[in-house]
C-alpha cells in the first residue's frame, strides 16, 4: 500500500496563537493571513472515510497473505457479557480499572487519573481519527470520537494532524511514512517498543507485525528507570512545535507486561486542583505504576480520559475538552 504524506509542517503549539492573531494579521499582513489560516486552521482532508479505507487495505493485505480477517467481529458478544461499574469495566476482551490520585497540597496539588488495562489481544486497543477522516487540522473532542466508535474507554492520541512528519500506522494500516523522531510501536503479539523512526519504514513495521504507532514522545523510561534528558527533548524542530516544558497537563501510556497497559492523564494549570507535572514527574509516575516502557503523548488542553460515556478528568480545571486529531480506545 502507498502511505500518504502531508505537505505542510504543523506547529501544534502555536495553533491557538495563530487563530487568536488572525485579525491582527489581516490588518498588517494581507496575504500572510490566508497562508496562516490555511496552514493552521483550514481542514485538508486526504481520506474522508477512514473506516472504509482501513477495511479495504486490510482486506487486500489479508487476501494477499492468505490470513483471515482481523476485523472486530466479537464486539457484540463482548458487550453482551460485559460488566460495567462506576470506575471499572470487564468483558471477555478487556478489563479496565480507573483510579484517581491526588498528591501535594495548596498550589502544589497534583491530580491525575490512571487506567489499568488488561487486553485479551493486542488488537483490542484501537485508534480512531476525528470525523473518521485523515488529514490536516481535522479535530473533534476525545469524547466525540470515542462515542462515534462505540468506545468504553479512550484517551487523546499524538495529535498527528498538526505536523507532517512521523510514522502513522493505525489499526494495521499505513497513513504516513516520514520518520523523524522516537516513536512507539504496538505489535499484534502484545509487544510494545520504542523505536527510531528514521531507521525503518512504515512498510517494514507492518511486515514485522506492528498494529499501531504513536509519534510524539519523548520516551519516559529506559529499562524501567527515568530516562535522562527528557526535559530537553523537542517533539519537532520545525517552527513553534516544541515540547512544552515545566509543569503541564500531560498524557502517557505505559507497559507493565504483555497486553497489560497503564494510561495516565495528569490535569494541570489549575492551582489548588492540579498544577501539572514536568516530563520527569510524569516519568516518575509511570515508574511508580510498574511500567518498564512509557511514552509521552500530546498534552496541555488535549489531555483527556474518557470512560463509559463521560469525561473522567477535568481539562485545565474548566471541565471542557479541546479538539484533537485522534484517540486510542477500547470498544464495548
Amino acid at each position: 500500500m502507498t502511505p500518504l504524506k502531508n505537505t505542510e509542517r504543523k506547529g501544534s503549539r502555536v495553533r491557538r496563537a495563530v487563530v487568536a492573531g488572525a485579525v491582527a494579521l489581516t490588518l498588517s499582513a494581507g496575504g500572510a493571513t490566508a497562508w496562516a489560516l490555511d496552514r493552521f486552521v483550514v481542514q485538508h482532508v486526504e481520506i474522508s472515510d477512514v473506516s472504509a479505507y482501513q477495511a479495504s487495505q486490510l482486506g487486500a493485505s489479508q487476501s494477499a497473505s492468505g490470513e483471515g480477517t482481523t476485523a472486530d467481529t466479537t464486539t457484540d458478544s463482548s458487550a453482551a457479557t460485559a460488566v460495567t461499574a462506576e470506575t471499572s469495566y470487564t468483558s471477555d476482551r478487556s478489563s479496565i480499572n480507573i483510579s484517581t490520585v491526588t498528591t501535594g497540597s495548596g498550589d502544589s496539588t497534583v491530580t491525575y487519573y490512571v487506567a489499568d488495562v488488561v487486553l485479551d489481544d493486542a488488537t483490542t486497543l484501537q485508534s480512531a481519527f476525528a470525523n473518521d477522516s485523515f488529514g490536516e487540522n481535522i479535530t473533534e473532542t476525545t469524547s466525540a470520537i470515542a462515542e462515534a466508535n462505540n468506545a468504553v474507554f479512550a484517551i487523546n492520541g499524538d495529535y498527528y494532524g498538526f505536523r507532517d512528519t512521523g510514522i502513522v500506522i493505525r489499526n494495521g494500516v499505513v497513513f504516513r511514512d516520514e520518520g523523524a523522531r522516537q516513536g512507539l510501536a504496538f505489535y499484534r503479539d502484545g509487544t510494545v517498543k520504542e523505536y527510531d523512526e528514521t531507521t525503518t519504514t512504515a512498510e517494514q513495521l507492518v511486515a514485522d507485525g506492528v498494529w499501531n504507532t504513536l509519534s510524539f514522545g519523548p520516551s519516559l523510561l529506559d529499562n524501567g528507570a527515568v530516562a535522562q534528558g527528557i526535559e530537553e527533548v523537542e517533539v519537532d524542530t520545525n517552527f513553534g512545535n516544541h515540547s512544552v516544558q515545566g509543569e503541564q497537563p500531560r498524557t502517557a501510556v505505559g507497559v507493565t507486561d504483555e497486553n497489560h497497559l497503564v494510561f495516565v492523564v495528569v490535569d494541570g494549570r489549575s492551582p489548588g486542583y492540579s498544577a501539572g507535572v514536568t516530563m520527569t514527574g510524569l516519568a516518575e509516575i509511570m515508574k511508580g505504576l510498574g511500567a518498564t516502557t512509557a511514552y509521552n503523548l500530546d498534552g496541555g488542553g488535549s489531555s483527556t480520559m474518557y470512560f463509559n460515556g463521560s469525561l473522567v478528568n477535568n481539562p485545565l480545571g474548566e471541565n471542557k475538552e479541546r479538539g484533537t486529531s485522534d484517540i486510542l480506545y477500547i470498544s464495548q
